[in-house]
């Protein structure tokens, strides 16, 4: 089964980075473990009727019929999905992103860090909540991914996920040049096989690596994901807390000999 993986953005529209990640429903006759990943870019266009930054409620209609068109069941998104927890012990942030150490802090409702952080992150937050409207689900356990009736939102983190993959995290998209994005992709495709339709830009391929690990929650393979931080639960109205998934590097098949 496919996922679809959305590297968010709030101010253009040509900003978004949207993937469907489909792993080969047929193995290798050879016993491939780890059959290649088919990746399909999503072009994001500007609403006509719609000028100005991101809608969250119309991207999360975008998204929730582009998931009910291809049977998609998993959705990875990289942007927070909730605020801190009153009681987490910590003054700033929330158990994910302080395990992760993120560049960018959710602490209580509408307290950020650093402060120009707040619009993006009040963003994402609609999102979860428009698609949350429309029955999806914010991922609740480490033990139990999802149920084959469940449609589940995961939050992702593509510059931990690089790192998880014991790979080179890609430069911001400020300072990436194209040499690091084909660098980036080179490294990320000699461990992990992957085929787009065509090449990924620099927001395309932070989608491309954030979304890895739905691959194996939609399999209900946990050995396949690192599962960060604690369970989202309401508190005093809003939203708190949340997993954070990371991709795990592909583990390599022991090498078959012949006993003579």
């Amino acid at each position: 089964m496919a996922i679809l993986s959305v590297d968010l953005a709030f101010r253009l529209w040509s900003d978004l980075g949207i993937v469907v990640l489909d792993r080969a429903a047929a193995a290798s006759p050879f016993g491939e473990s780890n059959p290649p990943i088919s990746c399909e870019i999503i072009q994001s266009k500007q609403p006509e009727d719609e000028p100005g930054p991101v809608d969250p409620n119309i991207l999360a209609g975008r998204l929730n019929h582009l998931c009910g068109v291809r049977g998609i069941r998993v959705i990875m998104l990289d942007g927070p999905q909730a605020w801190k927890s009153l009681h987490n012990g910590l003054e700033h942030a929330r158990v994910s992103e302080r395990q992760l150490n993120t560049a960018a802090k959710t602490g209580l409702p509408g307290m950020v860090k650093p402060i120009t952080y707040r619009p993006f992150a009040e963003f994402c937050v609609d999102v979860y909540d428009a698609l949350c409207r429309r029955g999806w689900r914010r991922l609740e356990t480490r033990d139990q991914p999802a149920s084959p009736q469940d449609r589940v939102l995961v939050e992702s983190y593509p510059h931990a996920a690089w790192k998880s993959l014991g790979l080179k995290p890609l430069p911001s998209k400020r300072r990436a040049r194209v040499s690091d994005l084909a660098a980036a992709y080179h490294a990320l495709n000699s461990l992990i096989p992957i085929t787009t339709n065509h090449p990924p830009n620099h927001d395309q391929l932070q989608a491309i690596v954030g979304g890895l690990p739905g691959l194996a929650l939609e399999a209900h393979n946990t050995a396949g994901a690192r599962i960060v931080g604690n369970p989202p639960r309401r508190e005093e109205g809003h939203w708190r807390e949340g997993f954070i998934v990371l991709p795990l590097p592909p583990t390599r098949p022991v090498p078959f000999h012949w006993i003579q």
